[in-house]
């Protein structure tokens, strides 16, 4: 069982946090890294139902991120134990199973949401992001700055009204930008939320994406959204 970590008081905690119970040792260190390196969250692990259950009910986390096929405890049993004792903490599934009855009979249980493997890391950071989001009422799936607008949920854009046909990859960009809008998001940052831990051959393809992007949301309108900082990454903001 993973060490119990001290319970900070909302007023205190800096960062999110997230509590990843998964079996698969592997598996479970990716999504730790992944969480930690692309979303910058907190992460405990546990590789059981029983000391996932613990850790759940002891400790505050902003999202838990439940596998099924777990040891000592199903995860279907830790999710209906973790609702009885009114955890309301919002739980992502993992699932190898993705037949509709299951998935139905998962969420009448409590789950917020599922994913079924294998499954992209950059998806599996879009949803964990979402249901905090929703978890503390920011729900709308809808993105905007400055006349641009990305519907996530419909996975839509559109420019001061105009609709914005976006490849699979660029409409990833775009979302993960809009996500970090004002901040600057590096080429590797943009790499790992891409390809997760095999990017290295893709390396030259961000610039690529990006000049898409500025051709297609940026070119003929003001003002500019996507500006590109030299030796830092871009940055998706109102040029002022």
């Amino acid at each position: 069982m993973s060490p119990a970590l001290p319970v900070q008081r909302e007023s205190e905690r800096l960062v999110l946090r997230a509590l990843v119970v998964e079996d698969e040792v592997r598996l479970g260190s990716n999504l730790r890294t992944g969480l930690q390196r692309i979303a910058g969250f907190a992460v405990d692990v546990a590789e059981d139902g029983e000391s996932g259950l613990h850790l759940a009910c002891s400790e505050n986390y902003d999202v838990i991120v439940l596998d099924l096929m777990l040891p000592k405890i199903h995860g279907s049993d830790v999710l209906r134990q973790l609702r009885a004792n009114d955890v309301r903490t919002p739980v992502l599934i993992l699932t190898a199973v993705d037949d509709k009855y299951s998935i139905v009979n998962l969420l009448e249980l409590g789950a917020d949401d599922y994913l079924a493997k294998p499954f992209d890391m950059g998806e599996f950071i879009a949803r964990a992001k979402a249901l905090i989001r929703r978890s503390q009422g920011h729900s709308s799936p809808k993105l905007s700055l400055g006349g641009l607008e990305l519907d996530i949920s419909r996975k839509t854009v559109y420019r001061d009204g105009t609709l914005i046909v976006l490849k699979g990859m660029e409409l990833r960009v775009l979302e993960y930008l809009m996500l970090h809008m004002e901040a600057v998001v590096s080429k590797t940052e943009l790499l790992e939320h891409l390809y997760d831990y095999n990017w290295e051959k893709f390396s030259n393809v961000i610039e690529v994406y990006v000049s898409g992007l500025r051709r297609k949301i940026d070119e003929g309108r003001e003002p500019k959204l996507i500006h590109t900082l030299r030796g830092q990454g871009y940055v998706l903001r109102v040029n002022k």
